[in-house]
């Protein structure tokens, strides 16, 4: 049984569980990011932590703009650029998770931050932007694409090789590998073993990548890893949705995943392009979390017919996809709307049970897609390449709130 301890930490950091779906009509008073694009979004406390590559930032009004290197905070309420959040990162962000005590945890591809050496992953103040000290994670040989807290541990993925390959358990106060977290992702698709994304519930890691192993287990491009107890172990747990073959230019193509609130299912996303047959390329799929089983079946699919998906929140009330597709309900699509296809521009909403789209339908200038979705108690941030979201300017960054 999870111990009261570790599962009062992740019912904190659990998902954002919404009752209804969000608005088509993005907030006003979201700042711009006037170049690049947004990989990741972070809540902490009041105040939404913004990583991804880019160099300026402007208020809701467009009447002026600060230099920011690839990292930005704003107040959620008031849309107010911090002036005192500017650290200096030598390099793109592409994960981030809310830390204790107005901290955030920054993770990418950057050897500096704040002229100190960060290797990669790094703690910064909210207040300042200033480095917390004694936080040392000792990642090197590559970079950490996605973050996870869930109480003192922080997970991180990515295609580093220490301290361990490509998936990581840390002290979320010091930075230390734990021991007892030794599962390696094997077997990869790619030159070097890569964690795209990855998701806790109360007893499982969901995670996704370039491997086709975990820990010598078949698991191909997705696993399970049970951490109820202090020594993980590789849930039975196996699907082999992803083991079919999509495009060749896409030899690993699973991107991001999400859990439910509840934790009892999860939902992942795909690129791959378009293909025949009845393979997981460009779909978004849902899975039950707690199956026991070697030959595990999605529980619906949803198809693009030929668009990449490249990030998913799971609310309750909906299951958001975005990436650059231009339908959903296409399974019979090749780069067309085949039959039953409904259109979605750049962003979408599932139905949680049946897995067909539901009539919510912003749009979004498609780009190269959606790569970050947070949602929060108040509705669903979005993070991106473009600049129109529900047919109003909101450059890379914007809003959809709960009405």
């Amino acid at each position: 049984m999870l111990a009261r301890a570790a599962l009062a930490a992740f019912i904190a950091l659990a998902p954002t569980a919404h009752p209804r779906v969000v608005t088509a009509d993005p907030v006003d008073n979201t700042p711009h990011v006037l170049d690049g694009i947004v990989n990741s979004i972070a809540l902490v406390d009041g105040t939404v932590v913004v990583g991804g590559s880019f160099s300026e930032v402007a208020d809701s009004s467009r009447s002026f703009s600060v230099m920011r290197d690839n990292l930005f905070a704003y107040d959620l309420a008031s849309g107010r650029i911090l002036p005192d959040f500017a650290p200096d990162v030598e390099g793109t962000v592409y994960g981030l998770a809310a830390g204790d005590d107005g901290t955030v945890y920054v993770g990418g591809d950057f050897p500096m931050v704040n002229g100190e050496r960060a290797k990669a992953l790094t703690r910064l103040r909210v207040a300042d932007g200033s480095i917390v000290p004694g936080f040392d994670p000792g990642v090197a040989g590559g970079m950490v694409t996605t973050l996870t807290r869930r109480g003192s541990q922080l997970y991180a993925g990515g295609d580093f090789t220490r301290p361990r390959t490509a998936l990581a358990r840390l002290d979320a106060t010091t930075g230390a590998a734990d021991p007892k977290f030794a599962i390696e992702p094997g077997a990869p698709l790619t030159p070097k073993v890569k964690v795209y994304a990855i998701a806790a519930t109360a007893d499982r890691l969901v995670v996704d990548g370039s491997f086709t192993t975990l820990d010598g287990r078949s698991r191909p491009q997705l696993g399970l890893i049970d951490i109820r107890s202090a020594t993980a172990r590789v849930a039975r747990w196996r699907t082999g949705a992803y083991a079919t073959k999509c495009m060749d230019v896409f030899p690993s193509y699973v991107r991001g995943l999400d859990v439910s609130p509840d934790g009892s299912y999860f939902v992942v996303v795909t690129t791959g392009g378009p293909t025949s047959g009845k393979r997981m390329c460009d779909s978004a799929a849902r899975f039950e979390t707690l199956t026991r089983s070697e030959d595990v079946r999605p529980t619906w699919i949803n198809h693009t017919g030929g668009d990449s998906l490249y990030s998913v929140s799971v609310t309750g009330a909906a299951v958001y996809v975005g990436g650059h597709l231009r339908w959903l309900n296409n399974p019979g699509g090749r780069d067309s709307a085949g039959p039953g296809a409904v259109p979605r521009e750049g962003i979408g909403a599932i139905h949680p049970r049946t897995g067909r789209a539901l009539g919510w339908n912003p749009g979004r200038a498609r780009g190269i897609g959606v790569k970050a979705f947070l949602a929060h108690p108040g509705g669903l941030l979005v993070g991106s390449d473009t600049t129109r979201l529900g047919g109003e300017y909101h450059a890379r960054i914007g809003m959809f709130p709960l009405p």
